[in-house]
């Protein structure tokens, strides 16, 4: 990397979320690098140490936009070889199709949606500055699009010689920000932080060693916000070498690779992308293959971050079940207030209304009026809080399509995964196709008389699979209605289920004998989900799960 436009004295000094440096390269070692065996030219080992095939199906024909620009450095010399393992890496596992550009314009939205995934393959420098291109990714991750990020991508989007930030957001996407190093070859022992990950399974369950530019990322990085899958064992390590920059972190956690959730975004990132032999090394392609069926959505992996793990939540991800808060009726919460209330109470996840304000400072309705300044506030509000929202529910489905477009669309902006809506007789005609175009379901509030649920899955069966119902445990069982019948006559109608202590057991029981993973909510206390984990455990316990 060229040095003469850099100034490092000024540069290093930074203590900003940026407090990273990229260096010249040293000349590879022989030693650092996996054995090949023989003098293979570069494509033969790649295509020798490409996986026989991808470790899940593809649900759909895939396809991943490879990114390598770089403004302001000569780029990486891993970057040609990465680009190459990839595309042949998806032609022969048959998992995904590649499109390698260096221009901003396919980011343009028209273009963006063609893609399932964006790889930004060793992205130094502000690769582009336009407002509308950078709002362009923001929605196409937030809404369900995959990023995945190597090495380099640590400093995408700033303006790295002045060591400086351009876009702090796409740190916060990203998961961290600095390239702080020792050698290019620096030997580093690594330690699985989740060995039973989907996206870890190339490693066998087995900690190893390997020799690469290791960065030390800083600030926005946190355990409280990213999966950890890899990262430095500081006991066998020996940090030799001079330091680029601050590599020291007080806390001693250093993160070699996570996946994270950014609204329904799939977010992937990793250091080892430094040096050519990473991508004819057969068992970081299997990794790389695995991280980008992951990305593309066809690999699910958990993503809570990995502070927040615990035995209950643990098992409630192996079976699906997610529980968030619902604000109670009659408080007013305002938005920020519920984020607030969720995080208190422990619970990742979040229901929302359109009726509710934003927060204090914003006393507008949580709707398609918000700005883009506003819905940024929304989502790091929501990121900083370690809170998901999963739901949004309206008075009344609009009538028309362009209303009901309109709000499907408000929707993936703010990356919920289903509407809740009172019953309808006649639910507008292009909600089906909406829900199927936006991946969105639509929950429907039967607690109604003369509502039977027979009645409700006979008028779903004829809908779009996402088309279902909102239940309620206490109300079922006010209306006589026993909530094991109710979740088996319901089956994979059931998309959102309001909780409560009587019949819980025996409902989670059988949604689980039935493979059903509503979203699930609670809207008291602690309580509740102290409810919800403990009746979890206690049926893992018992063998019934």
């Amino acid at each position: 990397m060229p040095r003469a436009s850099l100034t490092r004295r000024t540069f290093l000094g930074k203590t900003t979320a940026l407090a990273g440096v990229l260096t010249a390269p040293a000349l590879e070692r022989a030693l650092a690098q996996p054995q090949t065996g023989g003098n293979l030219t570069e494509l033969q080992r790649i295509e020798r140490a490409i996986p026989g095939k991808a470790f899940a199906a593809r649900r759909r024909p895939r396809k991943l936009l490879i990114f390598d620009l770089n403004v302001g450095y000569g780029g990486h010399g891993s970057i040609r070889t990465a680009n190459q393992a990839f595309t042949l890496m998806g032609q022969k596992t048959g998992a995904f199709e590649t499109v390698v550009s260096r221009d901003p314009a396919i980011f343009e939205p028209a273009s963006l949606r063609q893609f399932d995934a964006v790889f930004f393959n060793n992205t130094v420098g502000n690769l582009f500055t336009a407002p509308a291109l950078r709002r362009s990714l923001l929605e196409f991750v937030y809404g369900g699009g995959g990023m995945m990020g190597v090495h380099g991508t640590s400093v995408a989007f700033t303006r790295w010689t002045e060591g400086k930030e351009d876009w702090p957001e796409f740190g916060v996407m990203l998961g961290a920000r600095g390239a702080n190093h020792r050698d290019s070859d620096e030997h580093v022992f690594i330690k699985l932080d989740d060995p039973d990950h989907p996206v870890n399974q190339s490693f066998g369950g087995n900690d190893f060693d390997y020799r690469d530019e290791f960065f030390r990322v800083h600030g926005p990085y946190s355990r409280n916000r990213v999966r950890v899958l890899l990262s430095m064992d500081t006991d066998k390590t020996s940090f030799d070498g001079a330091p680029r920059g601050n590599c020291y972190r007080e806390d001693g956690d250093y993160a070699v690779a996570w996946v994270r959730q950014y609204g329904r975004g799939r977010v992937f990132y990793c250091t080892i992308a430094h040096n050519p032999y990473v991508f004819w090394d057969p068992r970081m392609l299997t990794f790389y293959l695995d991280a980008t069926q992951f990305a593309l959505g066809d690999l699910p992996g958990p993503t809570t971050p990995s502070a927040r793990l615990t035995p209950a939540i643990r098992t409630q991800e192996q079976l699906g079940w997610r529980l968030g808060f619902t604000p109670p009726p009659g408080k007013g919460l305002t938005l920020f207030e519920a984020i607030d209330g969720a995080a208190e109470r422990g619970l990742l996840h979040l229901a929302a209304a359109a009726n509710q304000k934003v927060s204090p400072s914003i006393r507008k309705r949580l709707d398609h009026q918000l700005d883009e300044d506003e819905m940024r506030q929304i989502r790091l509000k929501l990121d900083d809080a370690g809170v998901r929202l999963l739901t949004y529910r309206v008075d009344r489905l609009p009538s028309g399509e362009a209303a009901c477009r309109q709000l499907f669309e408000f929707g993936r902006r703010i990356g919920i995964e289903a509407i809740s809506a009172p019953w309808q007789t006649e639910i507008p005609d292009a909600i089906d196709g909406l829900c199927d175009e936006y991946d969105i379901k639509l929950a429907l509030d039967c607690d109604r008389d003369g509502i039977t649920l027979e009645k409700i899955a006979r008028a779903c069966d004829k809908r779009s699979k996402r088309i279902g119902v909102q239940g309620d445990v206490a109300a079922w069982m006010q209306h006589g209605i026993d909530p094991v019948t109710a979740v088996q006559t319901l089956g994979k109608r059931l998309v959102t289920l309001q909780i409560d202590q009587s019949g819980l057991a025996a409902a989670l029981n059988r949604i689980r004998q039935l493979g059903v993973t509503p979203i699930m909510f609670g809207t008291e206390t602690s309580e509740s989900a102290s409810r919800f984990n403990h009746t979890t455990m206690q049926l893992a316990e018992e063998g019934t799960l």
